[in-house]
């Protein structure tokens, strides 16, 4: 092999190894799958929430979170059920006049489920 075929085959070994990495970074460039479309997002409009103290509008204030972070699918519907019959009993004991049993059942369950 003289020194000229020396260098054509090295020329086209290095041509060819050029066209492979450039073939594999243009393939890796490339999406494989496109883009997921857009959606389209309501807009949530934040109603007001019950104001006043005590354990009523504390649970309803609750009750409300509780709704949108079910419709938003924030909230999973059947904790948001679970959570709402927790707040059903809050609501009981408050109505029937036991303010702080009422209170310490809202507690419990906004710390069962996550809630501060």
């Amino acid at each position: 092999m003289s020194p000229g075929e020396t260098v054509v085959i090295s020329t086209r070994v290095g041509l060819a190894l050029a066209a492979i990495l450039t073939a594999v970074l243009v393939t890796a460039c490339k999406p494989t799958a496109s883009a997921p479309p857009a959606i389209a997002v309501a807009p949530v409009v934040a109603a007001p929430l019950p104001q006043g103290s005590g354990c009523g509008p504390a649970i309803a204030r609750t009750q409300a979170v509780v709704d949108s972070d079910v419709s938003t699918e924030n909230l999973n519907r059947a904790v948001g059920d679970r959570f709402s019959a927790d707040l059903r009993r809050a609501g009981d004991a408050c109505r029937s006049g036991n303010d702080r049993e009422a209170l310490g059942l809202l507690a419990s369950a906004k710390a069962r489920y996550g809630y501060p």
